[in-house]
């Protein structure tokens, strides 16, 4: 069973593993298959979903919505994450020209207005700023964020991506504390490790959620010489610790780290969610984990 993990003073936790859902539009599930797989990860302990206002093409969060109609008491038993701040060229925004991002008051408090009516529910747990922006008024986003959490409609803010300069930078203007930062973290991506994140996150006990925990196939379906490593260290690990298959490991290696990492599933498999859940209680030690940091950087530790 997992657990919850408490990453905001008030006490708000989210499940140790969340489940992405940013692929919901290519599972080839109805919505009743949906459902179940969503029951069946519930029972688990796997009650935190993850989304953005773009996934599927401005699709994924209405189906999310139309999956809550089909069972009411659903929507109280789970946690939704969502995010803002892209604006993709789509057919959904004929006038739009150009990739951009838009961060001005008025666009956080529309998103935020548009994914509560997708999700066909009255709150959002947790709103995440997708991606840094070169132009960016933290006094507006601010301005945003204390609007929206006065009228009850978001919970909790995050951000995604963002730097540690970028994260206290905002934290200086707006009222109720950033409670996590979203990241890719992976045995192929070390670059939060690289430009102080980790480092960040600990000093300010922020629990990280990890996007992208597979590396897209990078590891599993190796292409180049590092990932073929990698997946090497990996296979010596899991023979070691008698784990199949070794998509456990890449969990454990990320669970075990003291920063708290939260890995984000991306599948529509209830096996593959399985997976990460059963890496839980996989007992990794510490040469184990360095073993497959230092296959990721292809060289010892100075």
């Amino acid at each position: 069973m997992v657990s919850k993990i408490i990453i905001a003073d008030d006490g708000f936790s989210l499940s140790r593993i969340v489940h992405g859902q940013m692929r919901m539009n290519s599972w080839n599930l109805s919505y009743h298959d949906i459902l179940q797989l969503f029951e069946k990860e519930i029972e688990m302990g796997v009650t935190s979903f993850d989304h953005a206002d773009i996934y599927g093409n401005y699709s994924c969060e209405s189906m999310l919505g139309e999956v809550l109609k089909l069972k009411k008491n659903l929507r109280n038993r789970i946690e939704i994450i969502t995010k803002c701040g892209i604006c993709l060229v789509s057919d959904k925004f004929p006038d739009r020209k150009i990739k951009h991002y838009d961060y001005s008051y008025k666009h956080i408090v529309q998103s935020a207005e548009t994914s509560l009516k997708n999700f066909h529910t009255d709150r959002i747990d947790l709103f995440l700023l997708h991606r840094p922006a070169p132009f960016f008024d933290p006094e507006e986003v601010a301005k945003a964020f204390s609007d929206l959490k006065r009228d009850g409609k978001v919970l909790h803010f995050g951000v995604s991506n963002f730097t540690p300069g970028q994260f206290e930078m905002l934290n200086t203007y707006v009222e109720e504390k950033l409670v996590t930062n979203q990241v890719e973290i992976s045995p192929y991506c070390l670059e939060h490790f690289e430009n102080g994140n980790v480092d960040f996150f600990l000093k300010n006990k922020i629990k990280p959620m990890a996007w992208s925990p597979m590396s897209g196939g990078k590891i599993l379906n190796p292409h180049d010489e590092k990932g073929l490593r990698i997946l090497h260290a990996l296979n010596e690990v899991a023979e070691e610790l008698k784990v199949n298959p070794v998509d456990k490991v890449i969990y454990a290696w990320l669970l075990y780290h003291p920063a708290t990492i939260i890995p984000v599933v991306g599948s529509g498999k209830i096996d593959r969610i399985k997976y990460a859940v059963e890496a839980l209680d996989i007992n990794m030690n510490l040469e184990q984990w360095y073993k497959i940091f230092i296959a990721v950087r292809g060289k010892e530790l100075p």
